[in-house]
């Protein structure tokens, strides 16, 4: 039976539920302000997974290691499975997850994965933790999957509002093809959205080819803001890159913004597990630790 665990304070309420350790609520107390996607399943089952131990998907589904091949599911197996709580304060929780004989049967590593929540004022801080159990090399990459309201106000519409980034540099950004595979371009050569101020505005074709991925350290802090240009929420992170996501040519009312360490394989990829881009290793003992922030204005 699935638990859900609640921490509050003058300013907000989060609800996390222990499959996937997925954050499901973000409610701001004085206004009754929902701020994640409700989870309504004719668009998209999830709130805010976890993306672990792959981000995205492998080319045909499989990948090798050690002369053998694994197959794994789009953005891996830790969302859907249930993590026991840890620890628990006034302002954290704390959420494991531990190899075992069916993660190794996809995943042939020994490892044990902590989420964290962290409540303070008005912020919520996402923690990871990986822990490598073994005694060879972990490979692996994690990532966020929140996604966001947006518009926040009936009657509004989603291409009213806004994101704004912590430059004004111009975006480059990578798509992905119809199998869910990056296509393979250099920097220099990857498309371009320009900002006015940092602002973009969420047009309605903005999605219209999937999910953009945005590499190189580009950015780091990434906000929604409403018609006025008013930021509402921001997200905080120092992963190397991120995907802004919200289901192809649908138009609902939520924004996905992603920090990975990791992403699916280029199109034309035919490496190993240790030759994809953006993976991590850990020695054994050896941990891995990362966070982002959401703030509510």
């Amino acid at each position: 039976m699935m638990s859900t665990y609640t921490l509050k304070n003058e300013i907000l309420a989060i609800e996390v539920e222990d499959c996937g350790a997925e954050l499901t609520r973000i409610t701001h107390r004085n206004t009754n302000t929902e701020y994640l996607w409700n989870g309504d399943p004719a668009f998209w089952k999830r709130h805010s997974p976890i993306l672990f131990p792959i981000v995205g998907s492998l080319k045909n589904k499989t990948y090798t290691f050690q002369g053998q091949t694994y197959s794994l599911p789009q953005h891996g197996f830790a969302r859907d499975m249930n993590f026991d709580l840890i620890r628990q304060s006034e302002k954290e929780l704390w959420f494991s997850l531990e190899a075992n004989d069916e993660t190794k049967k996809v995943y042939p590593f020994d490892f044990r994965l902590e989420l964290g929540y962290q409540l303070e004022e008005n912020q919520i801080t996402v923690l990871w933790k990986v822990i490598n159990t073994g005694s060879g090399t972990l490979h692996f990459s994690i990532g966020g999957h929140p996604a966001f309201r947006c518009p926040l106000k009936d009657g509004e519409l989603r291409s009213d509002y806004y994101l704004k980034f912590d430059t004004d540099q111009p975006i480059h950004y990578l798509l992905v093809d119809e199998n869910g595979m990056a296509v393979n371009k250099p920097f220099e050569e990857q498309h371009i959205l320009t900002t006015e101020d940092g602002f973009l505005p969420i047009y309605s074709h903005l999605f219209d080819r999937d999910a953009l991925i945005i590499e190189e350290n580009q950015y780091h802090c990434v906000s929604f803001a409403d018609s006025t240009k008013k930021p509402y929420l921001s997200v905080h992170f120092d992963a190397p890159l991120f995907g802004l996501w919200s289901p192809a040519k649908k138009n609902v009312p939520f924004v996905c913004i992603e920090p990975w360490y990791g992403r699916c394989d280029y199109s034309d990829f035919n490496g190993t597990l240790e030759e994809r881009q953006y993976g991590n290793q850990l020695a054994a003992d050896e941990v891995f630790e990362a966070s982002y922030t959401i703030t509510i204005h």
